[in-house]
């Protein structure tokens, strides 16, 4: 009992971190958000919904201090590694950008996220419980991640810049530089934002047995990256055209020296990259403002190749192609409807096809097309307070394509998928909430692409499987949540054909990566995460919660726990916990320092492979400061201060083990001036980007 109470003391002292001391009403937002009522208020660092956690990344500086990836990596649940990929709180999510999936995965999605600057994105989404308006092909989870900013009357303009180093064996650089233009009339509104960024890094990883080291190999890497992301909004009276051009260009290359078990090696790799994406949007809007309608082609195409010459021999290695054609249609409507107290039905249907082509040495050894068919209608209805939603969609796939030597395995299934989320108002700003939703995951090109798209040598090698069978997954969550900061779930997820990658040993006593299908795998989630404000041990709980402030102005911890278990039939598992803290000190002369630690426990599993050490474990310090009335930000931040993030993992199934670790000690700075408009006073407009998934409110939300 000691324990309930102090629980229920601590959350209810959060509430000085809820920015409105009344509940929210979802509804109202949909009515302000589709009547385009701009609202003048501080962002939320962490906004909660039934289906989705926001974090603002514009005003959070030890979020947009650096890359993507370094920003990503701080937040709390969320964990990116060459074993699990993306996920959030023991979810795999799909990657979107803006509101559209990416289509990029493995090493280039990777590269993609060291690239892109973090202070040029406004906010991320992760879409935790994806209903029936979101493609059933989602899987587990989404993220979306906004790089749209809001458009003044007269011409507005933000630079920014970053740059840190290294200095492991030699100093290592990196640097970046955006503009972002943006402005708006009353006809149209449009923004422009482009930049480039630039760095070097330092890798090495090792694969060794208890007898022999495999493989031990060290790169030197440098990578070049630019970007330009264009939007025009059109508006007709109720309606908008929505314009959207984006390009994404990258030119890495990779100097490796190489030693193992009978030989050596001293290679060069050379990644480029080249995706451009269009979107047309046209949002038909009524009188009647929670009735809308929305229709949307997307395109978008990837082209890469991947080259790896030896040094010594001059000979070619590896020299490997691939291009990726993405097209999709979809149309959305929604209106309210009288339902117990009130409501929103929503439907729509879609269509996409994806074209793949992988070559070797300019021969085709696998050509992939897949299309895929679906319709959808979901319900959302409040009484008194419990709010629920429901929905179902229908999808069809066509699977079929060819290697080089044989035709695939052709998949031709339709299949329905269902949603449902129930939620109950225990008292303002406290939910408890259920959700269930069954999901598809079908296999990306990265895990398809029988050619090695990584550094290889005689003792080992990286390669696709392109007969993979999509993965069925049933998603069930509980959770309670409380004033945004506070939350406790658990979740399971139970996984038909889920698609891996493990190393397996050949014959000849060398290893290979390879990418399988699993029958069943069952994964449990259990997350925690509150605010711990300082005062509340100087002033006491009492004086505490008589204050009223801005949560980006005091002192607190925030703690987050989180434990992911894969159970496997046949293989003893043990489940890994993670662990984060964040602290925000505000320092004389308005200086905010944060403090960002992560680590793992060892000892558990991620499917195939045994976690030898914690891995993540890094201590990161940001100081940051505004000036000039706020329009200048500057921060200086120190990355994994005592050196300590590494990856060191026992490989299922063999007598391997696997090590890796990258430069991850930095020091940098980066800078954002927002140059000062012609009318300070002038209200935005609304995004320019159609950058939420349906861009829908849920009648559930916090």
């Amino acid at each position: 009992m000691k324990f309930f109470y102090t629980l229920l003391f601590t959350v209810l002292s959060i509430s000085m971190f809820a920015q409105d001391k009344t509940a929210n009403d979802s509804i109202k937002q949909m009515d302000s958000e589709l009547n385009e009522v701009v609202i003048d208020k501080k962002k939320k660092a962490v906004e909660r919904r039934a289906d989705r956690v926001i974090f603002d990344f514009s005003e959070q500086d030890y979020l947009n201090s650096g890359s993507l990836m370094e920003g990503l990596r701080k937040l709390p649940g969320l964990i990116i590694s060459e074993v699990g990929g993306v996920m959030y709180q023991g979810k795999g999510l799909q990657v979107y950008m803006d509101g559209r999936p990416l289509n990029i995965y493995s090493n280039e999605l990777n590269a993609y996220l060291e690239g892109m600057p973090a202070n040029t994105i406004e906010k991320v989404e992760i879409i935790t419980n994806p209903g029936a308006e979101f493609p059933a092909t989602s899987g587990g989870a989404i993220i979306n991640i906004v790089t749209a900013k809001n458009a003044k009357k007269y011409l507005s303009a933000t630079y920014s810049n970053g740059y840190s180093y290294t200095n492991y064996d030699k100093a290592r650089h990196r640097f970046n530089n955006s503009v972002t233009l943006s402005a708006a009339n009353k006809l149209f509104s449009w923004q422009l934002q482009g930049g480039q960024s630039y760095g070097e890094s330092y890798n090495r990883s090792n694969f060794y047995s208890p007898d022999a080291v495999i493989t031990n190999n060290y790169s030197d890497r440098y990578n070049r990256f630019y970007y330009l992301r264009t939007g025009v909004k059109f508006d007709f009276k109720y309606d908008r055209l929505l314009v959207n051009y984006n390009i994404t260009t990258s030119n890495n290359s990779s100097y490796v020296e190489a030693s193992g078990l009978g030989f050596t090696a001293s290679d060069k790799s050379h990644t480029k990259n080249f995706y451009n994406d269009v979107a047309l949007t046209y949002q038909k809007r009524f009188e009647n403002p929670l009735k809308k309608l929305d229709f949307l082609f997307n395109y978008n195409n990837n082209d890469g190749n991947f080259d790896q010459q030896s040094r010594i021999t001059q000979n070619d290695v590896l020299s490997n192609d691939s291009n990726q054609d993405f097209y999709q249609f979809k149309t959305d409507y929604s209106q309210d409807i009288s339902l117990l107290d009130k409501g929103k039905i929503s439907a729509g249907i879609l269509a996409d096809l994806l074209d793949f082509q992988a070559m070797s040495f300019g021969t085709t050894n696998l050509d992939y097309r897949r299309s895929t068919y679906a319709a959808y209608a979901e319900a959302q209805t409040t009484y008194k307070k419990l709010e629920f939603i429901a929905g179902g969609r229908l999808e069809s796939y066509n699977i079929e394509g060819n290697t080089d030597t044989d035709d695939l395995i052709p998949f031709n299934q339709t299949r329905f998928f269902y949603n449902g989320t129930v939620q109950y108002t225990l008292i303002p700003q406290i939910y408890a909430k259920a959700n269930y939703n069954k999901k598809i995951s079908l296999p990306d090109t990265s895990a398809l692409n029988p050619n090695n798209t990584n550094y290889q040598n005689p003792n080992i090698e990286f390669y696709g499987n392109p007969n993979l069978e999509p993965t069925i997954y049933n998603n069930y969550e509980i959770e309670l949540n409380a004033f945004e900061y506070f939350f406790i779930n658990y979740s399971i997820t139970e996984a038909n054909n889920e698609i891996t990658t493990r190393v397996i040993t050949t014959d000849e006593g060398t290893a290979a990566r390879v990418s399988e299908n699993v029958d069943k795998v069952t994964t449990r989630n259990f997350n925690f995460g509150i605010p711990v404000p300082y005062m509340l041990f100087t002033k006491g709980l009492a004086e505490t919660l008589k204050m009223d402030f801005n949560p980006d102005e005091i002192n607190f911890l925030y703690i987050y726990v989180g434990s992911r278990k894969n159970i496997i039939p046949g293989l003893d598992t043990k489940a890994v916990w993670n662990f984060n803290l964040m602290s925000q000190l505000i320092l004389p002369k308005k200086v905010k320092f944060t403090a960002n630690f992560n680590t793992t426990s060892s000892g558990g599993n991620y499917l195939y492979y045994t976690v030898k050490q914690p891995i993540y474990q890094r201590l990161d310090l940001t100081f940051s400061r505004k000036f000039l009335s706020d329009n200048l930000s500057l921060s200086v931040y120190i990355n994994d201060v005592f050196n300590t993030n590494t990856q060191n993992y026992g490989l299922v199934g063999t007598n391997l083990s696997s090590d890796n670790k990258y430069d991850s000690r930095r020091v940098g700075f980066s800078l954002n001036y927002k140059i000062p408009g012609k009318n300070k006073e002038d209200k935005q407009e609304d995004i320019l980007n159609n950058n939420t998934p349906q861009q829908k409110e849920n009648t559930i939300g916090n």
